[in-house]
């Protein structure tokens, strides 16, 4: 079935030509519902929301002028860019091979996997930097274990991605995810506190599922699939004295940085901390510039010290060449930020959000099939609106106030939300970081297009929807506590 999907998704015009025909279906299904008049009523403010029409004379002007703007305000595509050139140095002196030679390859074999996949749920703790560092290191690991890298791909984008929702920490998303949930759940309680640990426990949980889950989806479905891959390059060699020295020192140069930014973040008043919550103050804000940090100065010192780098030519080149590499991914980013700035602007993605909350709110369903069926709707939804705080914002005032008079706590409607918002992440266009996935994919086969990701990626979707849902269900059967004063009913 998966051999099926991969040929037919890959038959398909190229990924960015998709993305071409998306962006014009947009335009053409705005006209039409602009036309038999389609409406909806925001929940969150009480406006009614119509289609904008893409194909009117405002529309026109808008796509017209907004072309550019919609490429390189493309959420990841600065993120990505800047990124490259701190993970450029690193790899192109070879440091990140070094790293993976001494550490990682002496690893036990059998740990790899969980440890990719928990690398990538924890990553969430940095926002959305697991995207662009950790899923093509994850491929680096695999290839050194002559492991296929298409699948240590998999593994680190379901880790990153797929269990979006999970942690072992509190992440950067909770408190915003909280504060949309206590807004919509002061409409039936007023005053009600919902702290950013409201899931904590059930997200602990679940990132020890998901780890063992997606593991077991990797070795047993996705990695047979690909069978044994053959790196193009030779054996491992061992790490010489010099490398190792070079090593040490880029090493306490990574070690300087990090203390460094921790003594401008931690104490109150620090530089970076900013005032209030520390998760909107500047280093959370200029994350980025310390992943670039982080990479690019101990990647200098390494390439200085094994006479890579010779001069500031050799940076610049180790740059060049980081920046071509992406090149496809460029090209793509122009197509895919279209399409999706266009269907935002076109309000379709929210009136079928709000429709699809008004038809479970009128279903008359409880209980644990209306859990259930509301992961369900999440999930679903989640093909056309991308953003995990966009869609909360319009389902929160619906379905925190209708679980809250049905008896349930406002912490159990955000934990069954973010499982529908997390496990269709990984094959969903909708999802910003799609095109880069598919450029990292093509790196290792040129021939690889959608039907090669989504392929790919299914198991993990099923396999971790239906998992996650019954730990959830079993939460609510056993009235287990899903945070710090967060229990499962009112």
């Amino acid at each position: 079935m998966l051999n099926r999907i991969e040929r037919i998704g890959n038959a398909l015009p190229h990924p960015a030509t998709i993305f071409g025909i998306l962006a014009v279906t947009v335009v053409l299904v705005s006209f039409i519902t602009h036309l038999v008049g389609v409406r909806a009523v925001n929940p969150a403010d009480g406006k009614t929301v119509v289609p904008f029409n893409l194909l009117g004379a405002e529309g026109l002007v808008y796509m017209f002028v907004n072309v550019v703007k919609n490429f390189i305000t493309f959420p990841p595509f600065g993120i990505v860019l800047v990124c490259t050139v701190g993970i450029g140095i690193a790899e192109g002196t070879g440091l990140l091979e070094v790293i993976i030679r001494q550490t990682i390859v002496k690893a036990p074999r059998r740990f790899v996997t969980s440890a990719i996949i928990a690398a990538g749920i924890l990553s969430h703790l940095a926002s959305e930097i697991g995207y662009v560092v950790l899923i093509p290191l994850g491929a680096m690991v695999f290839s050194a274990f002559k492991r296929h890298p298409i699948v240590g791909i998999a593994a680190a984008f379901a880790g990153v991605s797929g269990g979006f929702g999970a942690n072992f920490l509190i992440g950067s998303i909770d408190p915003v995810l909280s504060g949309l949930t206590e807004s919509a759940a002061a409409i039936v309680q007023p005053g009600i506190s919902i702290n950013p640990a409201a899931n904590y426990y059930f997200m602990l949980a679940s990132g020890v599922l998901l780890v063992v889950v997606g593991t077991f989806v990797t070795e047993k479905i996705i990695e047979p699939r690909f069978g044994e891959y053959h790196a193009p390059h030779e054996e491992i060699k061992e790490v010489t004295p010099q490398e190792r020295r070079a090593l040490f020192w880029s090493m306490m140069t990574m070690l300087l940085v990090a203390v460094g930014l921790a003594a401008l973040t931690i104490p109150e008043g620090g530089l970076l901390r900013g005032d209030g919550d520390v998760f909107k103050g500047p280093f959370f804000q200029g994350m980025i510039t310390a992943i670039v940090l982080l990479f690019a100065l101990p990647g200098m010192v390494y390439g200085i010290m094994t006479d890579r780098i010779k001069n500031d030519r050799h940076v610049i080149d180790l740059i060049t060449k980081s920046v071509r590499g992406i090149g496809p991914y460029i090209v793509l980013v122009f197509f895919a930020a279209q399409f999706i700035e266009w269907f935002k602007v076109s309000n379709l993605g929210m009136i079928l959000a709000i429709k699809g909350a008004e038809l479970i709110q009128s279903s008359g369903i409880s209980g644990v099939v209306l859990i259930f069926i509301f992961v369900l709707i999440s999930a679903f939804l989640n093909f056309f609106m991308g953003s995990a705080s966009a869609k909360w914002a319009i389902m929160a005032p619906v379905f925190v106030p209708m679980f809250m008079l049905s008896g349930y706590h406002p912490a159990l409607t955000q934990a069954a939300f973010r499982i529908g918002d997390s496990v269709t992440n990984i094959v969903t266009p909708m999802m910003s970081y799609f095109a880069l996935i598919l450029t990292f994919i093509n790196k290792y086969d040129k021939n690889a297009g959608i039907g090669t990701t989504i392929a790919t990626m299914i198991p993990y979707t099923i396999f971790f929807f239906v998992t996650w849902t019954a730990l959830l269900l079993l939460w609510f059967v056993f009235r287990l506590p899903l945070g710090p004063g967060a229990p499962v009913l009112m």
